[in-house]
């Protein structure tokens, strides 16, 4: 096992970085291969070979049950089961929801939204929605959360929302007995708690693992302190379930004196379904998957009374977590896990002497802290220094007091509801004070430190540095080991030179969001849309891809004009980075920043690059958008205009005023390609090489406007659109212009084309 459970993760690893699955041929060659190592016994290659025909499909599988694209937009009338609990924000709910009848057509299972909905939804419940549906599709960023990739790993094959006419219809609550009604139950009873609800989120988190009403300021804390697998119901948290269930049926058997079936055999059954309902409240996330196959190897051990060895019942669990389900490699979830016991399991297994519990718990947060490091760099660019203390601290304190007494109190929820209450309160205390300490470690000065994400071959090198670092003392020169994790830290990025420019359109949806570097200096211009109080493109999509890069620090913000598609992040940046400068067209939305009104006229250069701001004028407009600050930039090799939101009197304007110093190679369309911007005496006056258009993919706006595209086609004007090709690259140097599609580059089988 421990040789075959590598080969075959290996195996499905590789599937999941092409572009297009393998064709038949290729599958009946791996097939022959597998035929072929297993008669010579040469078991690693057989399973090498079946995790690729596996992965390929269980893949197929999931890509045939998307919705079709003759079905999108197209109202549906459909029947189904809400599959977990719903996400209510302000007057919008989200669920997912199991589809029982339909269209034949429609996947199995879709993600909907309802606005302003006039129901209370519960998990389980059987509804009657008319629906419009649109196949998967999200945003495409460097460093940014693939959200293509997790509703392909989550079996959705299909988004929309909820049309409300006709009414819904409600069919019937869930079974009683069931685990969505016991969810939705402790749910419910949670949420009327008269207590702090930043804690009753933190109650959810801990005992149902629904972390959604947790606030973007707490996951913050968690982040910075390396916490977050202690607040979401993890692998620790069933072994510490099913430890105090064995513990004490194993007590109570003895007392009873029945000997038919040996305590600790009874106790061991008692504890793996404990460990198997606490997981499936949780919602059987990887991390309990894991936990659960190795609770159950364990206790299988003590029934059978057979030895189990730690290592091996780690790669059993992997091979069954994999045999159920493949994409499961897809999750950083997935790998964090694995990776934290695997550490624990080599730093620990067979050393000679015992430690103090104090001192083996620091070694343990110690060794997976620093054995997790080249993966968490590697997934968000990120790794908490105050991991080890934090956890030190916050271990014992969650899994020891504040667990066990959470699910006491909610027990006691469903059945005296007096008691539970008085034991909430306690917990409460007990929360704020947890929150009080970690808040203290995460405000540390180097409580975390960014670099940019590794290369896949420095991760692998890591490996052996890390197993050699963490070796048993007496193994000669462990301290090597630092050496091979150094190109974790210093990876080899090409620098821009003085001169040279490189400006990234991210993918923010209807919004605009631009990140403009030279060789030592970044700008940000526009910073997308907040979708609500715990979500905004800034926190999603333009720190992580600042992190991706490396960049720790800006130079300056340009926030174009006042709409929430462009101003809506700012916030969120400017939260986790300084600026130096912020300039705006609407300095009272930004006041908290020390920001500059943008005005025609402003320059300044940074390593040989030029910035020109040529609009707003002194006498501002009427409208917003023609107010938004518009800025030239000019590179030794080529240039760009960033144009915001304005429309056709700011372009007359800019034509009057400034004529030939419009020309640019590259222009950001205005307003997002509407019909109301991007006139064609402005665009044969900037006489554009290439377009990029930042828009939403289906946006409700309808841009960039089909007239729009025809005035580019008929000027001859080629242009790439955020919707269609993700986050857009475009890099003068020296060699040359580099215009490039993430939605290419970075393709995987799974994204939307």
């Amino acid at each position: 096992m421990t040789l075959i459970a590598p080969a075959f993760l290996a195996g499905i690893l590789l599937v999941q970085q092409f572009a297009v699955l393998p064709s038949p041929n290729w599958l009946i060659l791996c097939s022959i291969a597998a035929s072929v190592a297993t008669y010579h016994r040469y078991h690693p290659a057989t399973f090498f070979c079946l995790g690729i025909l596996w992965a390929t499909l269980f893949a197929n599988l999931h890509l045939n049950d998307r919705l079709p694209a003759s079905l999108a937009g197209i109202d549906t009338v459909i029947t189904g089961t809400i599959a977990d609990l719903p996400e209510i924000s302000d007057n919008l709910v989200r669920f997912d929801l199991t589809v029982n009848s339909a269209p034949a057509q429609i996947p199995a299972k879709i993600r909907l939204s309802w606005q302003d909905f006039d129901h209370t939804l519960k998990a389980g419940q059987q509804w009657v929605f008319t629906v419009k549906l649109k196949q998967p599709h999200g945003t495409l960023n460097p460093g940014g959360f693939d959200y293509e990739r997790w509703l392909f790993t989550e079996g959705i094959g299909a988004t929309g929302f909820v049309r409300p006419y006709p009414k819904p219809v409600l069919l019937a609550q869930a079974p009683r007995f069931s685990i969505s009604h016991s969810r939705q139950a402790i749910n419910d009873r949670l949420s009327a708690l008269p207590i702090n609800p930043g804690h009753i989120a933190l109650l959810k988190a801990l005992t149902i693992g629904f972390g959604n009403d947790l606030t973007p300021a707490q996951w913050d804390i968690f982040r910075k302190t390396g916490t977050t697998h202690l607040v979401v119901i993890s692998g620790s948290h069933i072994a510490l379930v099913a430890g105090l269930v064995y513990w004490l049926v194993l007590k109570l058997w003895a007392r009873t004196g029945v000997l038919v079936w040996s305590p600790p055999r009874v106790a061991a059954v008692v504890a793996l379904a404990a460990g198997g309902f606490y997981a499936a409240l949780a919602g059987f996330s990887v991390p309990t998957q894991r936990a659960v196959v190795m609770l159950a190897v364990l206790m299988l051990g003590i029934i059978w009374q057979r030895p189990v060895r730690p290592f091996h019942a780690l790669m059993l669990a992997l091979f069954a977590v994999l045999v159920y389900d493949p994409l499961a490699v897809l999750s950083p979830g997935f790998w964090l896990s694995y990776g934290a016991v695997a550490v624990i399991v080599y730093a620990v297994s067979g050393r000679l002497g015992r430690l103090g519990f104090w001192r083996e718990m620091l070694y343990i947060n110690g060794y997976t802290s620093l054995g997790l490091a080249p993966l968490l760099l590697f997934f968000f660019q990120q790794v908490s220094v105050c991991a080890p203390l934090a956890n030190a601290f916050a271990v014992p304190v969650i899994s020891f007091l504040l667990v066990p007494m959470a699910l006491i109190a909610t027990l006691l929820l469903l059945v005296y509801e007096p008691l539970a209450n008085g034991l909430m309160l306690v917990l409460d205390y007990g929360l704020q004070g947890l929150m009080l300490a970690l808040a203290w470690f995460a405000d540390l000065p180097v409580a975390i430190i960014n670099r940019p994400q590794p290369s896949g071959w420095a991760l692998l090198l890591a490996l052996p540095g890390l197993l050699w670092l963490l070796a048993p003392r007496g193994i000669p020169a462990r301290y090597l080991g630092l050496v091979m994790l150094l190109p974790l830290l210093f990876p080899d990025g090409k620098k821009l030179q003085d001169g040279e420019l490189k400006m990234t359109l991210l993918d923010v949806g209807q919004g605009l969001a631009v990140v403009v570097q030279t060789a030592g200096h970044t700008l940000v211009y526009d910073t997308g849309a907040k979708y609500s109080p715990q979500s905004d493109s800034g926190q999603q999509i333009v720190l992580p891809f600042l992190r991706q890069q490396g960049v720790a620090h800006l130079d300056g913000l340009t926030i174009s004009h006042g709409d929430n598609d462009h101003i809506g992040g700012a916030a969120s940046v400017l939260r986790e980075m300084s600026a130096d400068t912020v300039l705006t067209s609407v300095p009272e939305q930004l006041a908290s920043y020390a920001p500059v009104r943008c005005v025609a006229g402003q320059t300044w250069q940074w390593d040989g690059v030029g910035f020109s701001v040529l609009s707003p004028p002194a006498t501002a407009f009427v409208s917003d958008n023609n107010n938004s600050c518009v800025v030239k930039i000019t590179s030794a090799y080529g240039s760009v205009l960033l144009t915001g939101d304005i429309e056709a009197e700011a372009e007359i304007w800019l034509l009057k005023t400034y004529r030939e110093q419009l020309r640019a190679d590259v222009l950001v369309a205005a307003h997002h390609g509407s019909k109301t911007s991007s006139t064609y005496s402005f665009l044969q006056t900037v006489l554009p090489n290439a377009v990029l258009i930042p828009a939403g993919f289906h946006n409700q706006f309808g841009h960039p406007h089909p007239k729009i595209l025809q005035r580019y086609r008929e000027m001859g004007l080629p242009w790439l659109n955020t919707a269609e090709s993700g986050a857009i690259t475009l890099a003068y140097q020296k060699a040359g212009r580099v215009l490039e599609s993430f939605r290419q580059i970075g393709a995987r089988y799974w994204h939307f084309r």
